[in-house]
């Protein structure tokens, strides 16, 4: 086996982890939007924790998707394959900030119930504040993700590594999920709405369907 098809094996294995993990991790974070969350998500505590590990993996394939690819994308466009890199990178370590902010909330939640659950205290303000933080988390994460994976599929556009329809897909999946983020920023809808799911489908099929190629069929590349 070439050292092409081994990386694009490697990348096709981090692209199915990364959207499996990160919908696994949405399935378990609970519901930390609602007006009670606090005494809720401590009775939910370690699906919750569940969810967070899971969201740990998916920021680190994440990145191990954008530092699998360098090798290639490279030597083709060298300028977008590294912004890739770092985007996917700037994307995990916000994210790795958004469960240590969930893991904290968990935290906060424990002491509000063994508080006797207060109607009115700190414990309300901290919650807010950490929410805030996974607000922005979220906002920031999916923003770098969209940009990094924008740059490798122009690469894979531009030169034909993947079939072009695929590659198209992606071009147009990741605005959409764009958008989605940007009414969520404007407040025309909230995050896991049903019209952010419906934004997001599109992106999260590509980058399956994406994942299977690569593993099955790898890329239209010159060995060396």
């Amino acid at each position: 086996m070439d050292n092409n098809r081994k990386i694009s094996i490697i990348a096709g294995t981090l692209l199915l982890v990364t959207t499996l993990a990160g919908m696994v991790s949405v399935s378990f974070t609970g519901p930390t939007g609602t007006p009670d969350f606090l005494s809720r998500l401590s009775a939910i505590g370690p699906s919750v924790k569940l969810g967070a590990l899971f969201e740990v993996v998916m920021a680190f394939a994440g990145a191990g998707i954008s530092i699998s690819l360098y090798p290639v994308l490279r030597k083709y466009r060298e300028g977008l394959a590294l912004g890739a890199v770092c985007f996917r990178l700037m994307e995990a370590a916000i994210w790795i900030i958004d469960v240590i902010a969930l893991m904290l909330l968990v935290t906060l939640s424990q002491e509000f119930v063994k508080a006797g659950c207060p109607p009115a205290s700190h414990f309300q303000t901290l919650g807010a504040l950490l929410q805030s933080v996974r607000y922005w988390s979220d906002i920031w994460a999916y923003t770098a993700f969209i940009l990094g994976a924008l740059m490798y599929y122009i690469v894979f556009f531009q030169f034909r590594l993947l079939p072009r329809w695929l590659s198209l897909w992606g071009l147009v999946g990741a605005p959409l999920w764009l958008l989605g983020v940007l009414l969520v920023l404007f407040n025309v809808t909230e995050f896991y709405s049903t019209v952010q799911v419906l934004l997001f489908l599109p992106i999260a099929l590509q980058e399956m369907v994406l994942a299977v190629w690569l593993i099955v069929k790898g890329w239209r590349v010159a060995n060396g």
